[in-house]
């Protein structure tokens, strides 16, 4: 996916987000922490099969819940554990500076962010930060697809700086 229709190559040190429909769990991909614009897309049935896959690995870093069903988004909360959690958004728990952040078994050990870096006790437990991206956000307005208000923005803040 190349969103840009950038020329990408080694000397851009650039990558295009790829997606990995239907990986599967003997791929390295899916059994390894991703830390880049790689995306595997796994598709279910029902949120038990969803909750089940989580479950069956080492516990992940991070969690993405995309949906509107809240009481299928509770049981995903509540019957999983994650080193942090966004809701309806990606990588926005890890910038809340009032939420603990940390892994879990294999994805590490304690939490950062704050005070939870120097609670000796935070070392050996762990809270599971939940951030929920409401419907109407700001961050939206950086993201593509970009309209007319982000074009308004960009001349308005290109003519004050």
């Amino acid at each position: 996916v190349n969103p840009a229709n950038e020329t990408l190559g080694v000397s851009d040190r650039k990558m295009a987000p790829v997606l990995v429909r239907n990986a599967g769990d003997n791929l390295r991909l899916m059994r390894e922490e991703i830390f880049g614009p790689v995306l595997p897309i796994v598709e279910y049935g029902t949120v038990d099969e969803a909750i089940g896959h989580v479950n069956r690995g080492d516990r992940p870093l991070a969690l993405y819940w995309f949906g509107k069903h809240s009481g299928n988004r509770r049981r995903m909360m509540r019957e999983t554990v994650a080193g942090g959690v966004t809701v309806n958004d990606c990588m926005m728990h890890l910038v809340q500076e009032r939420q603990p952040f940390g892994g879990v078994g294999a994805s590490g050990m304690g939490a950062y962010h704050g005070e939870w870096g120097f609670g000796t006790f935070s070392t050996f437990s762990k809270e599971k930060p939940i951030f929920h991206q409401s419907r109407f956000s700001a961050a939206s307005l950086l993201r593509p697809p970009y309209g007319k208000t982000f074009e308004r923005l960009f001349r308005l803040l290109n003519l004050i700086t």
